[in-house]
């Protein structure tokens, strides 16, 4: 009978009486793809295009490595695609350049859903075989002085010295949901002269159908949606 392969990191499962003078040598390469599995670290350029992880057969690969870290400068909207029907943890570090041109960085099983990664966040995902959850997320900042359209659990700094800004919000988000806002213009914040609009797109803002405009210089305040009649409301106000 000839070796067959583990579930989830793809070892080589050798059965008895077989490769005869090549068992060390499979040995040897199962342990290292443990080695990747428990403490691996990879960094990944996806600046010029998306990515497919690969978990391979009975040899060492990208997608069997614990840490990933994102690197490049965004020139689209980017995907990391890992393969459907395995189940991973993965410690995930975005440390790629978007803060300007607003890409997103989506993180997903090829066939089923996942996380689009906030920006400059450190995250703990786990693909279920079907779909890629988030368990824990270490969230970075962003800062913005223009349109945004934000990813949940993002830490949004909004400087309106110049200008209203209008910072859109996740759409079809699940309860649970966090958004997160600074106002970072000037000494003392610049919602008072130059407001802050945040766009609903399509959920309600504390049981409303519209916008929510903010006006208070230095607010910083915390959104999280809470079911589809309240919408979003506020976790905690400054």
């Amino acid at each position: 009978m000839a070796s067959t392969f583990s579930s989830n990191l793809k070892l080589e499962l050798m059965t008895t009486g077989e490769k005869s003078g090549t068992w060390g040598t499979i040995t040897n390469t199962n342990l290292q793809q443990l080695e990747q599995a428990s403490s691996g670290y990879i960094s990944i350029d996806v600046a010029s295009s998306d990515i497919a992880l690969a978990i391979s057969n009975g040899a060492v690969s990208n997608g069997k490595n614990l840490y990933l870290k994102l690197t490049g400068t965004l020139a689209a909207n980017r995907t990391v695609t890992v393969p459907d029907s395995v189940e991973r943890v993965y410690v995930v570090e975005d440390a790629t350049s978007r803060t300007s041109n607003r890409y997103t960085l989506t993180f997903k099983t090829v066939s089923g859903t996942g996380i689009s990664l906030p920006v400059q966040s450190k995250s703990v995902l786990y693909s279920d075989g079907t779909n890629v959850n988030s368990s824990i997320v270490e969230r970075g900042y962003i800062t913005t002085n223009g349109t945004y359209t934000a990813v949940v659990n993002d830490q949004v700094i909004v400087d309106t010295s110049a200008s209203p800004v209008t910072v859109t919000l996740p759409a079809s988000p699940s309860v649970g949901a966090e958004v997160h806002f600074i106002d970072g213009g000037g000494a003392g914040g610049n919602f008072n002269s130059n407001n802050l609009t945040i766009g609903r797109n399509g959920s309600n803002i504390l049981g409303s159908a519209s916008n929510l405009v903010v006006n208070v210089n230095g607010a910083a305040f915390t959104l999280v949606y809470v079911s589809a009649t309240r919408g979003w409301a506020y976790k905690d106000k400054i």
